[in-house]
């Protein structure tokens, strides 16, 4: 889902290095077609572990070129996004988000010297993907993840965080809340809804002021890696859900100041609908959502 609500699509490509389909371009060509916004190609590729088989740069340089190539064929304006960086907590993390640049520089010098010979190809004139997985606007508005990565990464690519600019180099093609792992009491539901509703409204602001592309993971609820994760704007059911996802529909709402007059909302769709077309939010949102 992109920041502009239910408009965008973004179809990913993942990369396996040791399989057939790495030069398989086909598939590629159909993903093409298929009249999405933008095309990722590749997923996770710089992280190890359990869940996730690190690819190396090299690997992934010509897996990306292929991907690129097949993709610009059949659409030539298409966006094509490099993959998508780990997870990692902005304004915490400095130093694997260095080492997150020393892998584009790994992948760069791979292209220039096996995969473009002789060529000028820079990771910094493309888009790269990035995930952001916090608790950002919990329990503060100090806290925000997205913003600290989105500085780092403007100072990469040489852009005025504030200037707007920084959309033209960075999609964040995964946004989410965190429950587990990240400081959250996941057994309080209260806590969970709050962390979880003050989170979208966060991302919707920092995204807008920044104008950087934004899909949330999950429009829904789901379940992965033996959990359940009520992340989405609608729950398990595909149905929408209260701004505070554990008290009733209606048990509280936001009058918002819109262009066209004031308008109540009361679901988590309605809420980011009214922030996509400029609405204001109320001065006391905060204490009205946590109270």
């Amino acid at each position: 889902m992109f920041h502009r609500l239910g408009v965008r699509v973004m179809i990913s490509l993942c990369q396996w290095a040791n399989d057939t389909r790495l030069y398989d371009t086909t598939y590629m060509n159909d993903v093409a077609r298929a009249g999405a916004d933008a095309v990722q190609c590749g997923n996770e590729q710089m992280k190890s572990g359990k869940y996730n088989l690190g690819v190396p740069p090299g690997v992934f340089a010509k897996f990306y070129d292929l991907c690129q190539q097949a993709v610009r064929a059949v659409r030539p304006e298409i966006p094509v996004i490099i993959g998508s960086n780990d997870p990692h907590v902005g304004g915490v993390d400095y130093a694997p988000l260095v080492q997150e640049v020393s892998y584009f520089n790994a992948m760069q010098a791979a292209m220039n010297t096996s995969v473009r010979t002789g060529g000028n190809w820079t990771w910094r004139s493309q888009i790269i993907g990035l995930i952001d997985s916090w608790h950002n606007g919990f329990p503060s508005q100090a806290t925000n993840s997205l913003h600290g990565l989105f500085a780092f990464w403007a100072q990469q690519f040489g852009v005025d965080l504030n200037s707007g600019a920084l959309g033209n180099h960075l999609w964040v093609i995964e946004g989410t809340g965190c429950i587990f792992g990240c400081g959250i009491d996941a057994s309080s539901a209260a806590v969970v809804a709050i962390s979880h509703i003050l989170t979208l409204t966060t991302d919707v602001q920092t995204t807008m002021r920044y104008k950087v592309p934004f899909f949330y993971f999950s429009a829904r609820d789901f379940s992965s890696q033996g959990a359940y994760w009520p992340m989405g704007v609608r729950d398990g059911n595909n149905q929408p859900k209260p701004l505070r996802q554990d008290l009733a529909m209606g048990a509280r709402t936001l009058n918002m100041a819109c262009a066209q007059g004031n308008v109540v909302v009361s679901s988590q769709e309605q809420l980011l609908a009214s922030l996509y077309k400029g609405c204001a939010l109320p001065n006391n949102y905060i204490s009205i959502l946590t109270s």
